[in-house]
């Protein structure tokens, strides 16, 4: 499974001052930086380390929404 094929979202937190980079199939998981790109970067790094540790394991890992039918 590919980390690019899931939902990521960035967005301006005034209360940090940050970028805030999100994603939609891991609620729980945030990113904050600087700038938009090290935000979108930061959160796709965090995706695939949950990933990874979810395959390692034996839990189930989100479907990306773009693939549900």
């Amino acid at each position: 499974m590919t980390i690019d094929h899931y939902t990521y979202s960035l967005t301006w937190s005034r209360e940090d001052g940050e970028h805030i980079g999100l994603c939609t199939e891991f609620p729980s998981l945030s990113w904050l930086a600087p700038t938009q790109e090290a935000a979108l970067a930061g959160i796709q790094q965090m995706v695939a380390e949950a990933v990874a540790d979810m395959q390692a394991s034996g839990e189930t890992i989100p479907e990306p929404l773009a693939e549900k039918h």
